[in-house]
């Protein structure tokens, strides 16, 4: 298969206030296009970062897989995917053994689908992400998981980190996305000294989309945006037992099934209410719509947050 590179980028001259790189007489065998573009990128992220300190993301294209991606969720009858972390078992001898669940494909992190039914402020259309997201309870296994600690009063609300797989079947496409990195738990004390690991941790996934409108973006708004987003019996839902508790263990009061939840500040359901942010570093795609001539592309994401590039090789199905 032919393949054909563009380079395109800042054209240095004797004006210019950035010197121009300086490129070796002789190239090693294994130096290529896409390690010059490679070098050009990061150059022109140098440059930017001088002029505009304040960019919200290195990135300057999106995912190359994000499009294709959403436009197969969309398809979707429901957004529902498999989402597997690690446990460590309690069993002797003590291992880390897999958990897996059914969960909710919410949308990607600050780029909240609209929802006219949705009570609470919105944030201005600030960022563009590929960065997948689900809502959760601080009470269920995989919120201690990822947070590799314990959850609730004697551990952090937001943090993370924990390895996640989360594979989609998107049968109108009859295609299977599978997705494998890190995922951050977003709490009530997002806006804290104690979430500023987190915050730095995702701010360079969330690429800056020009808009200006709005006032500034805030973390804790879009948690709340999360929780409105959801049906009030669904908000109800954090409002229930603690998940997996014996029948026979009396809830404390206030807490109950089948509640509806108005309130987006409802004080019990807001401290249960988490958001869990999927950072994705590698994405294998199986395109089956053809029974003659499957198709597979494997995305890996390559280097730092900083300086890294997402690379694509086409695979055997």
């Amino acid at each position: 298969m032919n393949r054909a590179w563009t380079l395109r980028g800042r054209q240095w001259g004797t004006t210019s206030p950035h010197p121009a790189p300086t490129w070796p007489s002789r190239l090693p065998p294994s130096f290529n296009l896409m390690t010059i573009s490679n070098i050009a990128s990061q150059r022109t992220r140098q440059i930017l970062k001088h002029l505009h300190p304040t960019v919200g993301s290195p990135m300057s294209a999106d995912a190359p897989w994000r499009a294709t991606f959403l436009s197969h969720v969309q398809q979707m009858d429901s957004p529902t995917f498999v989402l597997s972390t690690l446990h460590p078992s309690d069993s002797p001898p003590a291992s880390i053994v897999p958990r897996a669940r059914t969960v909710v494909f919410r949308g990607m992190w600050a780029s909240l689908p609209v929802n006219p039914k949705n009570p609470a402020a919105l944030n201005p259309d600030t960022y563009r992400t590929h960065l997948p997201s689900i809502t959760t309870d601080a009470r269920m296994d995989k919120t201690p998981e990822l947070l590799k600690t314990p959850s609730g009063p004697e551990g952090p609300q937001s943090g993370g980190g924990g390895p996640v797989e989360g594979v989609f079947w998107a049968a109108e496409a009859q295609t299977q996305w599978r997705l494998r990195g890190r995922a951050y738990v977003i709490g009530p004390d997002i806006d804290s000294e104690a979430a500023a690991p987190l915050r730095d941790a995702l701010a360079p996934y969330m690429r800056r989309t020009g808009a200006t409108a709005g006032g500034p973006w805030s973390w804790s708004r879009e948690l709340t945006a999360h929780f409105g987003n959801l049906s009030p019996l669904m908000r109800g839902t954090f409002r229930n037992p603690p998940p997996g508790t014996p029948l026979g263990r009396k809830p404390e009061k206030g807490l109950g099934l089948g509640q509806r939840v108005e309130d987006v500040e409802d004080e019990v359901a807001r401290r249960n209410f988490r958001v869990v942010v999927i950072v994705p570093e590698e994405v294998d795609r199986v395109d089956l719509s053809d029974p003659e001539r499957g198709q597979r592309w494997n995305y890996k994401f390559v280097g730092t947050d900083d300086t890294g590039e997402w690379t694509v090789t086409e695979l055997w199905p």
